[in-house]
Order: C-alpha cells, then sequence, then structure tokens
C-alpha cells in the first residue's frame, strides 16, 4: 500500500436499506419514513439515513484499502447532500499517509451519487490487525 492507492464500491440504495437500518439502531426519523412531511423539508423528498450511506465506506475499507483487518480509528465526515432510495452511491477511499512503525493509514474518504454529487468527504484513520 502507498500513497495515491485508491479503492471504491457502488451500490444502489433502497427502501429496505432504510428499514433494515432502523431495525438495528431505532433511527424513525420521519425524514426516512414520512412521505408528506419529508416532502416539506429542505430536502423535498424522503432521505436514507446517514449511516447507511456512510456504511459503504465500512465495506471499501475492510475489504479492499487497507483491507480485512482494517477498523477505523477516527473517521471525520461532511454530509453535503442527500441520498434518496434508488440512488447508486460509490465511497472511495485513497491513500494520504502510511505509517511506517505502525499499520495505521490515513485515507481520503468520498461519497458520491450517480448524478456525479459529492454526497459525503472526509478523513478516516485504520489500523490494520496482521491477520
Amino acid at each position: 500500500m502507498k500513497v495515491g492507492d485508491v479503492a471504491r464500491r457502488s451500490r444502489r440504495v433502497t427502501g429496505r436499506d432504510i428499514e433494515l437500518f432502523t431495525e438495528m439502531t431505532g433511527d424513525r426519523n420521519p425524514l426516512h419514513y414520512d412521505e408528506e412531511l419529508a416532502g416539506k423539508s429542505r430536502f423535498g423528498g424522503i432521505i436514507v439515513q446517514g449511516g447507511v450511506t456512510t456504511g459503504l465506506l465500512n465495506a471499501v475499507v475492510a475489504e479492499d484499502l487497507p483491507g480485512p483487518g482494517s477498523v477505523f480509528l477516527n473517521l471525520n465526515l461532511d454530509f453535503h447532500a442527500p441520498v434518496r432510495p434508488g440512488d447508486e452511491i460509490t465511497a472511495q477511499v485513497e491513500v494520504l499517509e502510511v505509517r511506517e512503525d505502525k499499520p495505521i493509514t490515513k485515507l481520503a474518504a468520498t461519497i458520491t451519487r450517480h448524478d456525479g454529487v459529492k454526497v459525503v468527504s472526509g478523513t478516516a484513520v485504520t489500523y490494520q490487525e496482521p491477520l
């Protein structure tokens, strides 16, 4: 692994994702369920929970870069735009720094919708347990 390495994953988000996340977390915010209320909000309709959106970053880090055995030590994210059921999102990480003394990596993290809009950006610091 070296500075500049990139990995990405894409996924179409569904209404079922909202339901499963609610089942796991208890997040019943009406912006995720109430069409009328969500339609009157600044978002103009139902939006997906942030945890559903950012969950794709977990998969990229754990499976691709740095890969198996990786966990987040720090995650600093800004949310820029909503994700709706039916949107395809792509999570990408890029290596910014690799520590020589420990299996710790700093990554740039972004999530983009299929229409090119950046919905999340930030940084992550990961530790990779030798397996």
